[in-house]
Protein backbone atom coordinates (compact mmCIF):
# COMPACT_ATOMS: atom_id res chain seq x y z
CA UNK A 1 0.00 0.00 0.00
CA UNK A 2 1.24 3.18 -0.74
CA UNK A 3 0.78 5.51 2.39
CA UNK A 4 1.39 8.96 1.61
CA UNK A 5 2.37 11.49 3.83
CA UNK A 6 -1.30 13.08 3.71
CA UNK A 7 -2.84 9.29 4.50
CA UNK A 8 -0.24 8.59 7.41
CA UNK A 9 -1.98 11.55 9.08
CA UNK A 10 -5.39 10.56 7.99
CA UNK A 11 -5.04 7.35 9.55
CA UNK A 12 -3.97 8.57 12.97
CA UNK A 13 -6.85 10.86 12.90
CA UNK A 14 -9.40 7.92 12.01
CA UNK A 15 -7.62 6.17 15.19
CA UNK A 16 -8.49 8.86 17.51
CA UNK A 17 -12.12 8.66 16.04
CA UNK A 18 -11.88 5.34 16.91
CA UNK A 19 -11.03 5.62 20.30
CA UNK A 20 -14.61 8.23 20.31
CA UNK A 21 -16.62 5.90 18.87
CA UNK A 22 -15.51 2.78 20.84
CA UNK A 23 -15.58 4.36 23.98
CA UNK A 24 -19.19 5.77 24.73
CA UNK A 25 -18.44 8.62 22.33
CA UNK A 26 -15.94 10.03 24.15
CA UNK A 27 -18.56 10.73 27.14
CA UNK A 28 -16.66 10.69 30.73
CA UNK A 29 -14.27 13.24 32.08
CA UNK A 30 -11.45 10.45 31.73
CA UNK A 31 -12.03 10.13 27.90
CA UNK A 32 -12.42 13.99 27.23
CA UNK A 33 -8.59 14.32 28.81
CA UNK A 34 -7.46 11.06 26.41
CA UNK A 35 -9.07 12.60 23.45
CA UNK A 36 -7.36 15.58 24.12
CA UNK A 37 -3.75 14.87 24.67
CA UNK A 38 -4.65 12.44 21.59
CA UNK A 39 -5.84 15.21 19.16
CA UNK A 40 -2.84 17.86 21.10
CA UNK A 41 -0.42 15.28 19.37
CA UNK A 42 -1.49 14.89 16.14
CA UNK A 43 -1.84 18.62 15.73
CA UNK A 44 1.85 18.75 16.93
CA UNK A 45 3.01 16.37 14.34
CA UNK A 46 1.23 17.84 11.67
CA UNK A 47 1.71 21.75 12.12
CA UNK A 48 5.84 20.52 11.98
CA UNK A 49 4.73 19.66 8.00
CA UNK A 50 5.51 22.80 6.48
CA UNK A 51 2.70 22.61 4.11
CA UNK A 52 0.50 22.00 6.84
CA UNK A 53 1.75 24.38 8.77
CA UNK A 54 1.14 27.33 6.13
CA UNK A 55 -2.71 25.84 5.50
CA UNK A 56 -2.93 26.42 9.48
CA UNK A 57 -1.70 29.57 8.95
CA UNK A 58 -3.96 30.50 6.38
CA UNK A 59 -7.03 29.48 8.00
CA UNK A 60 -6.22 31.92 11.11
CA UNK A 61 -5.39 34.59 8.87
CA UNK A 62 -8.81 34.42 7.05
CA UNK A 63 -10.98 33.61 10.41
CA UNK A 64 -8.77 36.11 13.08
CA UNK A 65 -11.25 37.95 14.57
CA UNK A 66 -13.75 34.64 15.19
CA UNK A 67 -10.89 32.67 16.15
CA UNK A 68 -10.30 35.33 18.86
CA UNK A 69 -13.70 35.64 20.15
CA UNK A 70 -13.51 31.68 20.78
CA UNK A 71 -10.36 32.34 22.70
CA UNK A 72 -12.42 34.93 24.75
CA UNK A 73 -14.97 32.06 24.90
CA UNK A 74 -12.44 29.44 26.15
CA UNK A 75 -11.23 32.38 28.87
CA UNK A 76 -14.65 33.10 29.98
CA UNK A 77 -15.29 29.09 30.73
CA UNK A 78 -12.14 29.43 32.92
CA UNK A 79 -13.25 32.73 34.47
CA UNK A 80 -16.12 29.91 35.25
CA UNK A 81 -14.13 28.01 36.95
CA UNK A 82 -11.34 30.56 39.18
CA UNK A 83 -12.33 30.72 42.82
CA UNK A 84 -12.97 34.69 43.77
CA UNK A 85 -13.48 35.92 47.52
CA UNK A 86 -17.07 34.76 48.53
CA UNK A 87 -18.00 38.42 48.25
CA UNK A 88 -17.49 38.39 44.83
CA UNK A 89 -19.42 35.99 44.51
CA UNK A 90 -22.62 37.45 45.88
CA UNK A 91 -22.41 39.84 42.82
CA UNK A 92 -21.66 37.55 39.70
CA UNK A 93 -23.53 34.72 41.15
CA UNK A 94 -26.06 35.81 43.64
CA UNK A 95 -28.09 32.38 43.81
CA UNK A 96 -24.75 29.99 44.31
CA UNK A 97 -24.04 32.66 47.16
CA UNK A 98 -27.27 32.00 48.41
CA UNK A 99 -26.97 28.30 47.70
CA UNK A 100 -23.99 28.90 50.21
CA UNK A 101 -25.53 30.58 53.06
CA UNK A 102 -28.96 28.67 53.32
CA UNK A 103 -26.69 24.85 53.11
CA UNK A 104 -24.30 27.03 55.96
CA UNK A 105 -21.17 26.07 53.94
CA UNK A 106 -18.16 28.71 55.42
CA UNK A 107 -16.10 29.00 52.53
CA UNK A 108 -13.64 31.58 51.77
CA UNK A 109 -13.60 31.19 48.10
CA UNK A 110 -16.12 29.79 45.73
CA UNK A 111 -16.19 29.87 41.57
CA UNK A 112 -19.21 30.61 39.72
CA UNK A 113 -19.42 26.85 38.59
CA UNK A 114 -21.87 25.00 40.65
CA UNK A 115 -19.24 21.99 39.09
CA UNK A 116 -16.45 23.57 38.70
CA UNK A 117 -14.63 20.20 38.02
CA UNK A 118 -17.22 19.20 35.48
CA UNK A 119 -16.58 22.60 34.29
CA UNK A 120 -12.78 22.29 33.96
CA UNK A 121 -13.40 19.01 31.62
CA UNK A 122 -16.27 21.00 29.67
CA UNK A 123 -13.36 23.40 28.74
CA UNK A 124 -10.82 20.95 27.66
CA UNK A 125 -13.20 19.44 25.59
CA UNK A 126 -14.20 22.56 24.15
CA UNK A 127 -10.13 23.35 23.48
CA UNK A 128 -10.10 20.08 21.71
CA UNK A 129 -12.96 20.99 19.31
CA UNK A 130 -10.93 24.20 18.47
CA UNK A 131 -7.41 21.61 17.91
CA UNK A 132 -10.06 19.46 15.95
CA UNK A 133 -10.91 22.32 13.38
CA UNK A 134 -7.16 23.28 13.00
CA UNK A 135 -6.73 19.61 12.06
CA UNK A 136 -8.95 19.26 9.73
CA UNK A 137 -8.07 22.17 8.14
CA UNK A 138 -4.65 20.90 7.11
CA UNK A 139 -5.06 17.53 6.25
CA UNK A 140 -8.85 17.43 4.84
CA UNK A 141 -8.62 19.89 2.15
CA UNK A 142 -9.80 18.33 -1.50
CA UNK A 143 -13.21 16.10 -2.48
CA UNK A 144 -10.73 12.78 -2.24
CA UNK A 145 -10.13 13.55 1.20
CA UNK A 146 -13.37 13.88 2.06
CA UNK A 147 -15.07 10.28 0.52
CA UNK A 148 -12.20 8.93 2.12
CA UNK A 149 -13.70 9.88 5.60
CA UNK A 150 -16.66 8.82 4.03
CA UNK A 151 -15.65 5.63 3.19
CA UNK A 152 -13.96 5.68 6.93
CA UNK A 153 -17.32 6.50 8.93
CA UNK A 154 -19.40 3.98 6.83
CA UNK A 155 -16.78 1.33 7.87
CA UNK A 156 -16.93 2.23 11.48
CA UNK A 157 -21.10 2.41 11.14
CA UNK A 158 -21.17 -0.96 9.62
CA UNK A 159 -18.87 -2.17 12.84
CA UNK A 160 -21.10 -0.78 15.37
CA UNK A 161 -23.93 -1.51 13.81
CA UNK A 162 -23.33 -5.20 13.49
CA UNK A 163 -22.12 -5.62 16.94
CA UNK A 164 -25.36 -4.01 18.23
CA UNK A 165 -27.58 -5.96 16.55
CA UNK A 166 -25.85 -9.21 17.87
CA UNK A 167 -25.85 -7.51 21.37
CA UNK A 168 -29.76 -6.62 20.68
CA UNK A 169 -30.50 -10.43 19.34
CA UNK A 170 -29.24 -11.36 22.45
CA UNK A 171 -31.25 -9.41 24.86
CA UNK A 172 -28.37 -6.41 25.62
CA UNK A 173 -26.32 -8.32 28.17
CA UNK A 174 -23.23 -6.08 30.17
CA UNK A 175 -19.66 -6.53 28.42
CA UNK A 176 -16.96 -5.22 30.27
CA UNK A 177 -17.33 -1.57 30.62
CA UNK A 178 -20.80 -1.61 28.54
CA UNK A 179 -24.09 -1.38 31.05
CA UNK A 180 -27.02 -2.12 29.01
CA UNK A 181 -29.50 -2.82 31.72
CA UNK A 182 -31.34 0.56 30.93
CA UNK A 183 -31.95 -0.27 27.22
CA UNK A 184 -32.46 -3.88 27.36
CA UNK A 185 -34.70 -3.46 24.12
CA UNK A 186 -33.05 -1.53 22.09
CA UNK A 187 -29.64 -1.83 20.17
CA UNK A 188 -27.41 0.51 21.62
CA UNK A 189 -23.54 -0.96 20.57
CA UNK A 190 -20.70 0.47 22.16
CA UNK A 191 -23.18 3.72 23.38
CA UNK A 192 -24.66 3.60 26.89
CA UNK A 193 -27.42 6.15 25.29
CA UNK A 194 -29.68 4.82 22.58
CA UNK A 195 -30.34 8.22 20.93
CA UNK A 196 -26.27 8.82 20.85
CA UNK A 197 -25.93 5.73 19.27
CA UNK A 198 -28.54 6.45 16.84
CA UNK A 199 -27.43 10.13 15.83
CA UNK A 200 -23.85 8.86 15.37
CA UNK A 201 -25.25 6.09 12.94
CA UNK A 202 -27.35 9.18 10.65
CA UNK A 203 -24.02 10.34 10.48
CA UNK A 204 -22.52 7.13 9.02
CA UNK A 205 -25.46 6.45 6.66
CA UNK A 206 -25.32 9.81 5.61
CA UNK A 207 -21.53 9.16 4.47
CA UNK A 208 -22.55 6.05 2.89
CA UNK A 209 -25.22 7.87 0.57
CA UNK A 210 -22.96 10.44 -0.10
CA UNK A 211 -20.70 7.93 -2.00
CA UNK A 212 -23.37 5.81 -3.78
CA UNK A 213 -24.60 8.69 -5.28
CA UNK A 214 -22.26 9.32 -7.16
CA UNK A 215 -21.71 8.53 -10.97
CA UNK A 216 -17.98 8.15 -11.11
CA UNK A 217 -16.05 7.04 -8.20
CA UNK A 218 -13.02 6.80 -10.17
CA UNK A 219 -11.62 10.29 -9.51
CA UNK A 220 -12.08 9.42 -5.25
CA UNK A 221 -11.13 5.90 -5.18
CA UNK A 222 -8.85 3.41 -7.35
CA UNK A 223 -9.91 2.03 -10.24
CA UNK A 224 -9.74 -2.03 -9.12
CA UNK A 225 -11.55 -1.11 -5.92
CA UNK A 226 -14.62 0.61 -7.16
CA UNK A 227 -16.60 -2.45 -7.72
CA UNK A 228 -16.03 -3.89 -4.45
CA UNK A 229 -16.23 -0.60 -2.91
CA UNK A 230 -20.00 -0.11 -4.33
CA UNK A 231 -20.94 -3.79 -2.76
CA UNK A 232 -19.18 -3.37 0.67
CA UNK A 233 -20.94 0.45 0.90
CA UNK A 234 -24.28 -1.09 0.30
CA UNK A 235 -24.04 -3.89 3.12
CA UNK A 236 -22.77 -1.07 5.31
CA UNK A 237 -26.23 1.08 4.17
CA UNK A 238 -28.13 -2.15 5.22
CA UNK A 239 -26.37 -3.11 8.40
CA UNK A 240 -26.56 0.95 9.55
CA UNK A 241 -30.41 1.66 8.71
CA UNK A 242 -31.15 -1.53 10.83
CA UNK A 243 -29.12 -0.13 13.34
CA UNK A 244 -30.99 3.08 13.42
CA UNK A 245 -34.17 0.88 13.99
CA UNK A 246 -33.48 -1.00 16.60
CA UNK A 247 -32.75 1.67 18.14
CA UNK A 248 -36.05 2.28 18.92
CA UNK A 249 -35.26 6.28 19.61
CA UNK A 250 -37.60 8.46 18.41
CA UNK A 251 -35.12 11.61 17.66
CA UNK A 252 -32.87 8.90 15.97
CA UNK A 253 -35.58 7.45 13.72
CA UNK A 254 -37.46 10.87 12.97
CA UNK A 255 -34.23 12.33 11.92
CA UNK A 256 -33.51 9.31 9.73
CA UNK A 257 -37.34 9.31 8.08
CA UNK A 258 -36.31 13.08 7.75
CA UNK A 259 -32.89 12.26 5.88
CA UNK A 260 -34.48 9.34 3.76
CA UNK A 261 -36.85 12.00 2.51
CA UNK A 262 -34.93 14.43 1.03
CA UNK A 263 -32.57 11.93 -0.17
CA UNK A 264 -35.53 10.98 -2.31
CA UNK A 265 -36.54 14.87 -2.94
CA UNK A 266 -33.01 15.31 -4.18
CA UNK A 267 -32.86 12.63 -6.45
CA UNK A 268 -35.96 12.76 -8.34
CA UNK A 269 -36.37 16.09 -8.78
CA UNK A 270 -32.41 17.20 -9.18
CA UNK A 271 -30.45 14.22 -9.96
CA UNK A 272 -32.18 11.82 -11.09
CA UNK A 273 -29.22 9.72 -13.45
CA UNK A 274 -27.99 7.01 -10.96
CA UNK A 275 -30.50 4.06 -10.49
CA UNK A 276 -28.14 2.18 -8.46
CA UNK A 277 -28.81 5.37 -5.81
CA UNK A 278 -32.76 5.04 -6.55
CA UNK A 279 -32.66 1.03 -5.32
CA UNK A 280 -30.81 2.08 -2.33
CA UNK A 281 -33.75 4.21 -1.58
CA UNK A 282 -36.05 1.96 -2.39
CA UNK A 283 -34.72 -1.01 -0.69
CA UNK A 284 -34.35 1.28 2.33
CA UNK A 285 -37.81 2.68 2.58
CA UNK A 286 -39.19 -1.17 1.73
CA UNK A 287 -36.90 -2.75 3.75
CA UNK A 288 -36.04 -0.76 6.75
CA UNK A 289 -39.07 1.14 7.47
CA UNK A 290 -42.00 -0.98 6.50
CA UNK A 291 -40.64 -5.28 6.45
CA UNK A 292 -38.98 -4.38 9.63
CA UNK A 293 -41.65 -1.71 10.95
CA UNK A 294 -44.11 -4.62 10.69
CA UNK A 295 -41.57 -7.05 12.04
CA UNK A 296 -41.16 -5.25 15.61
CA UNK A 297 -45.40 -4.43 15.30
CA UNK A 298 -47.12 -1.60 13.36
CA UNK A 299 -48.11 0.54 16.64
CA UNK A 300 -43.89 0.55 17.13
CA UNK A 301 -43.97 1.76 13.92
CA UNK A 302 -45.98 4.76 14.47
CA UNK A 303 -44.22 4.92 17.54
CA UNK A 304 -40.84 5.03 16.75
CA UNK A 305 -41.44 8.37 14.15
CA UNK A 306 -43.89 9.97 16.44
CA UNK A 307 -41.11 12.51 17.79
CA UNK A 308 -43.32 14.85 18.88
CA UNK A 309 -46.30 13.14 20.27
CA UNK A 310 -44.51 11.57 22.86
CA UNK A 311 -41.19 13.65 23.52
CA UNK A 312 -42.59 15.59 26.14
CA UNK A 313 -44.45 12.73 27.92
CA UNK A 314 -41.95 10.53 28.32
CA UNK A 315 -41.68 10.03 32.22
CA UNK A 316 -38.26 10.58 33.93
CA UNK A 317 -35.88 7.53 33.59
CA UNK A 318 -36.08 7.02 37.27
CA UNK A 319 -39.19 8.40 38.76
CA UNK A 320 -42.63 8.30 37.23
CA UNK A 321 -42.92 11.94 38.86
CA UNK A 322 -41.13 14.49 36.90
CA UNK A 323 -41.14 14.48 32.84
CA UNK A 324 -38.66 15.18 30.64
CA UNK A 325 -40.86 18.52 29.59
CA UNK A 326 -40.85 19.62 32.99
CA UNK A 327 -37.10 18.87 32.93
CA UNK A 328 -36.82 21.56 30.41
CA UNK A 329 -39.05 23.70 32.02
CA UNK A 330 -36.79 23.68 35.07
CA UNK A 331 -33.92 24.52 32.95
CA UNK A 332 -35.88 27.92 31.45
CA UNK A 333 -36.64 28.69 34.99
CA UNK A 334 -32.79 28.18 36.04
CA UNK A 335 -31.81 30.64 33.12
CA UNK A 336 -33.21 33.46 34.68
CA UNK A 337 -31.85 32.63 38.12
CA UNK A 338 -27.99 32.52 36.39
CA UNK A 339 -28.36 34.76 33.60
CA UNK A 340 -25.66 36.68 33.33
CA UNK A 341 -22.64 34.36 34.43
CA UNK A 342 -24.31 30.58 34.17
CA UNK A 343 -24.06 28.30 36.55
CA UNK A 344 -21.11 26.30 34.85
CA UNK A 345 -20.56 23.99 32.03
CA UNK A 346 -21.38 20.38 33.06
CA UNK A 347 -23.25 21.73 36.61
CA UNK A 348 -26.81 20.92 35.84
CA UNK A 349 -27.21 17.76 37.85
CA UNK A 350 -25.68 19.51 40.68
CA UNK A 351 -28.18 22.77 40.49
CA UNK A 352 -30.97 19.84 39.49
CA UNK A 353 -30.16 18.29 43.24
CA UNK A 354 -29.47 21.67 45.00
CA UNK A 355 -33.42 22.42 44.10
CA UNK A 356 -34.40 19.33 44.95
CA UNK A 357 -32.39 18.37 48.23
CA UNK A 358 -35.44 17.43 50.43
CA UNK A 359 -36.95 14.97 47.59
CA UNK A 360 -34.13 12.37 46.82
CA UNK A 361 -36.63 10.48 44.30
CA UNK A 362 -36.30 12.77 41.87
CA UNK A 363 -33.12 12.65 39.62
CA UNK A 364 -31.98 14.89 36.12
CA UNK A 365 -28.72 14.98 34.88
CA UNK A 366 -29.37 16.76 31.76
CA UNK A 367 -32.10 19.06 31.22
CA UNK A 368 -33.58 17.29 27.81
CA UNK A 369 -32.61 20.11 25.57
CA UNK A 370 -29.68 21.17 24.74
CA UNK A 371 -30.18 24.72 23.92
CA UNK A 372 -31.95 25.33 27.28
CA UNK A 373 -28.89 23.34 29.15
CA UNK A 374 -25.94 25.23 26.91
CA UNK A 375 -27.68 28.81 27.73
CA UNK A 376 -28.16 28.31 31.77
CA UNK A 377 -24.08 26.87 31.92
CA UNK A 378 -22.91 29.69 30.17
CA UNK A 379 -24.84 32.28 30.86
CA UNK A 380 -25.74 35.44 28.53
CA UNK A 381 -22.18 36.25 28.11
CA UNK A 382 -21.22 32.76 27.46
CA UNK A 383 -23.60 32.10 25.16
CA UNK A 384 -23.11 35.63 22.84
CA UNK A 385 -19.19 34.61 22.83
CA UNK A 386 -19.55 30.97 21.47
CA UNK A 387 -22.08 32.19 18.92
CA UNK A 388 -20.25 35.69 17.66
CA UNK A 389 -17.39 32.59 17.62
CA UNK A 390 -19.27 30.51 14.57
CA UNK A 391 -21.41 33.17 13.25
CA UNK A 392 -19.01 33.75 10.05
CA UNK A 393 -19.14 30.33 9.01
CA UNK A 394 -23.25 29.91 9.21
CA UNK A 395 -23.29 33.15 7.85
CA UNK A 396 -21.94 31.96 4.97
CA UNK A 397 -23.30 28.28 4.67
CA UNK A 398 -24.45 27.01 1.44
CA UNK A 399 -28.37 26.12 2.69
CA UNK A 400 -29.02 24.82 -0.61
CA UNK A 401 -26.33 22.25 -0.54
CA UNK A 402 -28.81 19.43 0.87
CA UNK A 403 -26.29 18.04 3.13
CA UNK A 404 -25.94 21.11 5.26
CA UNK A 405 -29.40 21.01 5.30
CA UNK A 406 -29.97 18.05 6.58
CA UNK A 407 -27.19 19.11 9.01
CA UNK A 408 -29.03 22.00 10.35
CA UNK A 409 -32.16 19.82 10.87
CA UNK A 410 -30.15 17.97 12.90
CA UNK A 411 -28.92 20.64 14.71
CA UNK A 412 -32.31 22.24 15.43
CA UNK A 413 -33.71 18.87 16.76
CA UNK A 414 -31.36 17.89 19.04
CA UNK A 415 -30.90 21.36 20.30
CA UNK A 416 -34.72 21.49 20.93
CA UNK A 417 -35.25 18.33 22.40
CA UNK A 418 -32.14 16.18 23.14
CA UNK A 419 -28.87 16.41 24.73
CA UNK A 420 -26.84 14.52 22.41
CA UNK A 421 -25.07 17.72 21.50
CA UNK A 422 -23.26 17.97 24.89
CA UNK A 423 -21.95 14.26 24.03
CA UNK A 424 -18.54 15.10 22.62
CA UNK A 425 -18.41 12.60 19.54
CA UNK A 426 -21.91 13.78 18.21
CA UNK A 427 -19.94 17.80 18.55
CA UNK A 428 -17.08 16.34 16.57
CA UNK A 429 -19.49 14.78 13.87
CA UNK A 430 -20.90 17.87 13.37
CA UNK A 431 -17.94 19.93 13.28
CA UNK A 432 -16.42 17.76 10.38
CA UNK A 433 -19.39 17.21 8.31
CA UNK A 434 -19.80 21.02 8.56
CA UNK A 435 -16.29 21.60 7.48
CA UNK A 436 -16.12 18.51 4.74
CA UNK A 437 -19.14 20.40 2.71
CA UNK A 438 -18.13 24.22 2.94
CA UNK A 439 -16.51 25.76 -0.31
CA UNK A 440 -13.27 25.35 0.58
CA UNK A 441 -12.71 21.81 0.32
CA UNK A 442 -10.77 21.67 -3.74
CA UNK A 443 -12.73 19.54 -5.98
CA UNK A 444 -9.78 17.41 -6.90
Amino acid sequence: MNLTKNKKYQYLFYIILLVYSFFNAGNSNLLIQINFLLLSGLFFFCVKEKNYYLHCKYFYEKNKIFIKFYFLFLIYSIFQIIPFPIEFLEIFSPVKYDYLNKLKIDLKYSSISLSPYNSFFQFLNFLSLFILILVLKMIFYTERHKFRFYFFISIIGFLSSFFAIILYLNGNPDLFFLKKSFYTNSSTGFFINRTVFSVFLLFCLISCLEILKKDDLKKYFKKSDIFFTKIYVRLFTIFITIGIITSFSRIGNFLFLITIIIYSINYFLLDGKNKSFRNILLLIILFDILILGFYFGATQLLDRFSLLSEEFNILNKVQPEFSRFETILFGINEIKNFLFFGYGMGSFEVLFKLKYLNNSSLYADHAHSDLVEFVGELGLFGSILIILSIFKFFAHIKILNHINFILILYLFTILSFDFSLHVPLVQILFIIFFLLNNKSIQSN
